[in-house]
């Protein structure tokens, strides 16, 4: 018995999932080609190799001759009747070649050989069991970790692999930890077997987290309908209920934060923002600022570029370590996000309107009129307070017409909009 060739097959079944036929078939046709590249005229090669015992049979046939002139492929009739009595000559018999006899050429090319169909038959095996769990979270033991900072994770039946920029820069690992990750991927590799692909940084990682923790979610009563991530620093989701009964963003947050936490804790204290999805680009921004108010909002033509302005105090936080948090948000309202402080809004919008009230324009001098923002009565408090004409309110900062008692600071604002667009040059 061939216990060391029986140990394998159990290994490879037990271990890799591969079947034990599948293997005979490899080891078999690698000898095939190893008996043809070792023993030059060796006829109708085969290989039998028992699955019990292990034990490996190779014949190749030879034609019964009187005089044998070429041994390779002939045999002589009393040679020929101790193998199969009664035969003739121009017969052909199976005769059988030791393995050991085809040297170190055909010891190595069935070595490649069975590597390669081991290879491919590992491949369908990681396809077969992987290949429909992807976008599921796996678990494993991280067994070793290769160059370049990829980790090598044993998940039982297969090692997969987790490159460094899969997960958080600000996550380190060491032999023997264990690892949640996303299986992203199942990818032929150069060798022709396959690999399984996990992430920790893409951002279905921390759905799939959600759907764990949440059972509304595991059952569509809420969903969460957009998604974006810096792994490491940040996530916004916005989530939308199917049920009238059923807050979405209380759901995913869970009674004094118990659901989210536990995800916050498996992403390291990564942030994560939650909010009620909207398909209106303001609604969503609106919900993804919130408590913070815009005070100016422009949107260009087909709404790719979102401008706002905020208060001075509320800059920094709109904005982010780096701009990370507005370019999220950006990426959540699926608009480029451009955002400036109120005092430098202020400050352009005071240049402008110091520009306009030059202009040599005889409309400029013009009597206030009402329209728009401003009613007869607001023309009449401009008016008695000494702002006569549009150039007079032009030449204005909002704090000065918020001195008037009938009008507020954000009137003001919206009165010097109003006229600095009536009196802005036109583009051709």
């Amino acid at each position: 018995m061939n216990k060391d060739l029986v140990a394998i097959f159990e290994y490879l079944e037990r271990e890799k999932g591969i079947k034990r036929e599948i293997i005979i078939a490899a080891i078999e046709e690698s000898l095939r080609v190893a008996a043809r590249k070792g023993s030059k005229g060796l006829i109708n090669v085969s290989v039998q190799v028992d699955a019990k015992t292990g034990e490996i049979h190779v014949f190749c046939q030879k034609e019964v001759v009187d005089v044998v002139t070429i041994p390779e492929e002939e045999i002589s009739l009393e040679a020929a009747e101790q193998i199969r009595p009664g035969c003739q000559l121009g017969d052909w018999i199976d005769i059988e070649t030791a393995p050991q006899d085809f040297g170190r050429i055909a010891a190595q090319t069935a070595g490649q050989v069975i590597s390669q169909k081991l290879r491919s038959a590992e491949r369908d095996v990681i396809y077969e069991e992987y290949r429909h769990r992807l976008h599921e979270i796996v678990s494993g033991t991280v067994k070793r970790i290769a160059r370049a900072g990829t980790l090598i994770i044993d998940l039982g039946k297969v090692e997969a692999i987790m490159p460094e920029r899969f997960y958080p820069k600000i996550e380190r690992y060491n032999v023997g930890d264990r690892v949640q990750a996303l299986l992203y991927e199942v990818r032929d590799t150069d060798s022709g077997g396959a690999e399984v692909v996990l992430s920790r940084s893409h951002p279905e990682f921390v759905r799939e987290l959600f759907i764990q923790e949440v059972p509304e979610l595991e059952d569509d009563t809420v969903s969460i309908e957009r998604i974006v991530r810096e792994a490491g620093y940040r996530t916004k989701l916005a989530v939308i209920s199917h049920d009238p009964k059923v807050d979405p963003v209380g759901a995913c947050v869970g009674v004094r934060g118990t659901r989210v936490k536990n995800i916050i804790r498996e992403l390291g204290n990564e942030k994560i923002d939650i909010l009620p999805f909207a398909e209106d680009k303001v609604q969503l921004l609106e919900n993804a600022l919130a408590p913070t108010v815009i005070k100016k909002i422009n949107i260009n033509e087909d709404e790719s570029v979102i401008s706002i302005v905020v208060d001075d105090e509320s800059y920094p936080v709109v904005l982010g370590k780096r701009g990370s948090n507005a370019r999220l948000i950006g990426q959540l309202i699926q608009a480029q996000l451009e955002v400036q402080r109120m005092s430098e809004y202020q400050t352009a919008m005071n240049l402008e309107r110091g520009k306009l009230a030059l202009m040599d324009d005889p409309s400029l001098d013009q009597k206030l009129e009402a329209g728009g923002m401003m009613s007869s009565m607001i023309v009449q408090s401009l008016q008695s307070a000494g702002y006569q004409t549009r150039r007079d309110v032009l030449r204005a900062t909002a704090d000065e017409l918020a001195k008037i008692p009938e009008i507020s600071l954000s009137m003001a604002d919206r009165i010097l909009e109003q006229v600095r667009h009536f009196n802005a040059p036109k583009e051709e």
